[in-house]
């Protein structure tokens, strides 16, 4: 039993090591780095700038673009570039037409100030976040495509480690910038890091395309659609066989394969980060009132963040290894969710504790780090190869979209919740909102137990 458990341990280390493997940590860190460059970093230069919180609350809103890349995932998957595709494959060439977007954008986002020119920057953050957001799309498919299941825990580990690099990039990296330069500086220097992205994507090889089994038949339907409406012009079934094969058939493939249970783990996914990004707006703004200084925010939330979320996306990802994702979900949301409490006793002590700030961010980046491992793997294992970009854009887009329209309000919840507190309590508002928040997680940990028990009970017997 003992060498028994030593070689599975081993085993699980070795995935870590697979050239494939460690590709996405270098795709990880350009898919990591725009996020907080058009979320809390950007929302630490406003209010720093003077813009209100509730104003900062509706710019968050530009992050929904995210949750609506499922739109144009089907044209990501189908449609090639010209002479991008021909020359780097369908998934690369997506991969570094956005990845130059959002180096450009990152650039002209440097010449805005936010007190004269606030709707320009806003402008280009939407550029930032369409292209990035695009980029995510060619990019999961490229990482599910570019492994087997069996790697699927370490990619989304070494995805994650490298996604976590970018964000202390983006995260530290720019409030030090910020600090002790300008945030002009600090916006091009992130702009000249989107180089990551360009050069991996340059010099990695496409993934073979693959198809899953039963694919092929659905497939068909395809050509079977073409031939009945044979007598409609090209100019208009052409569109309507691509639209049919293009997101007609990823649909009906999910529901085939799931059943009625998919509308039930299409809820679990919108749910899942619930509690985590309806209060992630707030949080530099909230260390920004409490008095913390950008160096302090930078030390603590961000480098030391930063190791903690590294120890819990490979724990994570040893985990889903050995037990398997639906296993984990259930604990995941509910640590996602109690983590939240640590910034309410923050908020309720009143004073910039930099060790009770520390204790809050070891456990909310550990339990996100790991969090983030098992639900990546998770939504991976959903996916059919024949439809990869379309259906994970639909998860990851569902997955993010519930949160960002209830943070959007973040900011008035907090104004409101802070009118109303006693003047001798300065941040109970702020204790209230963290609390709200971490209520929110339940509803997904009850989805969590239903996910579960349906893996469990189509898994094959041992």
């Amino acid at each position: 039993m003992r060498s028994q458990a030593k070689r599975d341990w081993s085993e699980t280390l070795a995935t870590y090591t697979h050239p494939r493997v460690v590709t996405l940590l270098f795709l990880g860190f350009s898919a990591g780095l725009p996020f907080l460059l058009v979320f809390s970093t950007l929302s630490a230069w406003l209010r720093e700038f003077g813009v209100s919180r509730t104003a900062i609350g509706f710019i968050s809103w530009i992050g929904v673009t995210y949750s609506f890349k499922f739109v144009w995932s089907p044209v990501v998957d189908r449609v090639p570039l010209p002479v991008l595709t021909r020359r780097l494959g369908r998934r690369r060439s997506w991969m570094l037409l956005a990845q130059s977007a959002i180096g450009l954008g990152l650039l002209a986002m440097s010449f805005c100030d936010p007190r004269t020119d606030l709707w320009w920057l806003v402008v280009f953050a939407l550029v930032v976040a369409f292209s990035s957001a695009t980029q995510d799309i060619a990019l999961d498919a490229f990482r599910i495509e570019a492994t087997d299941e069996s790697l699927q825990g370490a990619t989304a580990a070494t995805y994650q480690l490298g996604y976590r690099i970018a964000v202390l990039a983006a995260g530290a990296g720019a409030l030090y910038i910020a600090e002790f330069g300008s945030w002009p500086l600090a916006y091009r220097i992130m702009a000249a890091l989107a180089l990551v992205g360009i050069v991996t994507t340059i010099v990695i090889p496409e993934p073979p395309k693959l198809a899953a089994v039963g694919t092929r038949e659905r497939e068909g339907k395809v050509a079977a659609f073409a031939e009945r409406h044979a007598a409609i012009g090209a100019a208009l079934r052409e569109p309507l066989i691509f639209l049919y094969g293009a997101i007609v058939c990823p649909f009906v493939d999910f529901f085939v394969r799931y059943r009625w249970h998919g509308v039930t783990l299409l809820a679990f996914i919108g749910l899942f980060r619930l509690s985590d990004i309806a209060m992630g707006v707030m949080a530099n703004p909230f260390y920004i009132d409490m008095g913390f200084t950008l160096q302090q925010i930078a030390n603590v939330t961000k480098i030391y963040g930063f190791v903690m979320s590294i120890l819990g996306a490979l724990l994570g990802g040893a985990l889903v290894f050995r037990i398997g994702a639906s296993r984990l979900l259930a604990p995941s949301v509910f640590l996602i969710a109690v983590s939240n409490l640590t910034f309410a006793w923050l908020a309720w002590l009143g004073t910039p504790d930099q060790l009770v700030l520390t204790a809050a961010i070891s456990i909310d980046n550990l339990v996100t780090g790991m969090a983030g491992s098992v639900f990546i793997a998770f939504l991976s294992g959903l996916t059919n190869a024949a439809y990869t970009a379309t259906q994970y854009a639909l998860f990851s887009s569902i997955m993010t979209l519930p949160g960002k329209l209830i943070a959007g309000y973040s900011g008035w919840i907090v104004d409101t919740l802070q009118g109303a507190t006693p003047a001798d309590h300065k941040f109970g508002g702020y204790a209230v909102f963290f609390v709200y928040t971490a209520l929110l997680g339940l509803p997904a940990l009850l989805l969590a137990l239903v996910v579960r028990r349906h893996f469990e009970k189509e898994a094959p017997p041992s």
